[in-house]
């Protein structure tokens, strides 16, 4: 047994520097392409040149527009891109284990559509939360989207128990609800039509270094919080009765990693709007190709969700330059085939 345990954990650690490689790779690409093209050796200076201390021995050989594209409008992107792809991945690998269900993703309990709504509410109004300014819209993003949760939990609590059908049904009641309220807002809404459609498509556009500043800890916590469920992740994936009888409080934990995954999921919507399809592909192709142990899966959704979204929006913002598209098209092509693939193979095993 402590044989086995080894070579998972060495393959593990073999794994998860490849796949740091990988990220920067596509980071460094993503940096580096664009209207203007900036070489990736004058990148990685100039991003080196911000870092304390090691930025006294980087020489300034670069023009001030490049400084300009690259770490205040790029670099920011690249950065978030990477922490909302982590965020989505991780929450999408943790429902899929809670639930059982390898069509389960970050929106299926409607955490999504109810920060879409809450989104789509300060875009028509105009609110201003006191003290919030300009966070204003993913402060209420989140909330909304955290609320949801929270109803159809209650919801889906039958004599203080929630069972997995349950839940699943009551997120697709909620999440219909939500879509028909969110229907009415784009119907009412006249000048600010594109702009709830662009954000409900999934964007990376908030380029300032404060909203990753405002994510990044919500993100970074959560990710370190999940891995110490791993071991109850596995049991949880073995059935009810199985958990139990290993001693875990199979209730009490299932309620902590739904609030845990739809906390990372708000954090995540409410800078990037309703991206679909990492939180489901991810997760399982690191599942294909590691098997359903998550103590592999965790850690490598985080950095394979990270790569994933940073490639896609490197996409979205390049393949018809200097137009942008949306990043939830980029993501629903490469996800939708994917989705239909996992459809049929789960009428022959479920997960």
């Amino acid at each position: 047994m402590s044989k086995k345990l080894f070579q998972r954990d060495r393959m593990l650690w073999l794994w998860i520097p490849i796949f740091l490689i990988i990220l920067l790779i596509v980071m460094s690409v993503s940096v580096s392409l664009g209207a203007a093209s900036v070489d990736w050796k004058t990148v990685w200076k100039i991003v080196f040149s911000k870092i304390p201390y090691v930025g006294d021995w980087v020489t300034a050989d670069w023009s001030d527009s490049a400084e300009t594209i690259i770490w205040d409008i790029r670099f920011p992107r690249v950065v978030l891109g990477a922490i909302v792809g982590a965020a989505l991945a991780l929450a999408g690998a943790i429902y899929q284990g809670v639930l059982r269900n390898p069509l389960a993703d970050p929106y299926i309990l409607g955490v999504s559509s109810g920060a879409s709504f809450g989104a789509a509410l300060v875009i028509v109004f105009g609110w201003q939360l006191f003290g919030v300014g300009r966070f204003t819209l993913p402060a209420v993003a989140f909330i909304f989207g955290f609320t949801t949760l929270m109803i159809v939990y209650l919801l889906a609590r039958v004599q203080n128990k929630v069972r997995l059908e349950t839940i699943i049904l009551a997120g697709v009641v909620v999440q219909a609800f939500i879509g028909a309220c969110l229907s009415l807002i784009l119907a009412l809404s006249n000048e600010q039509l594109q702009t709830i459609i662009f954000w409900m498509m999934g964007s990376l556009s908030l380029t300032d270094w404060s909203y990753t500043a405002v994510v990044f800890p919500i993100v970074i916590v959560g990710a370190i919080l999940s891995l110490f469920f791993i071991k109850d992740i596995n049991m949880l994936g073995l059935g009810e009765e199985v958990a139990h009888h290993s001693g875990v409080s199979v209730q009490r934990t299932r309620f902590l990693l739904l609030i845990l995954a739809s906390v990372i999921t708000g954090a995540a919507v409410s800078v990037s709007g309703a991206i679909g399809f990492v939180g489901l592909v991810v997760p399982h192709i690191i599942r294909l190709l590691f098997g359903s142990n998550y103590r592999m899966i965790l850690p490598l959704s985080i950095i394979g969700g990270a790569i994933f979204l940073v490639g896609a929006d490197t996409v979205a913002r390049t393949i018809l330059a200097p137009r942008e598209l949306p990043l939830g098209i980029i993501t629903a092509f490469l996800g939708a085939p994917f989705f239909g693939y996992l459809l049929r193979r789960a009428k022959r095993e479920y997960f």
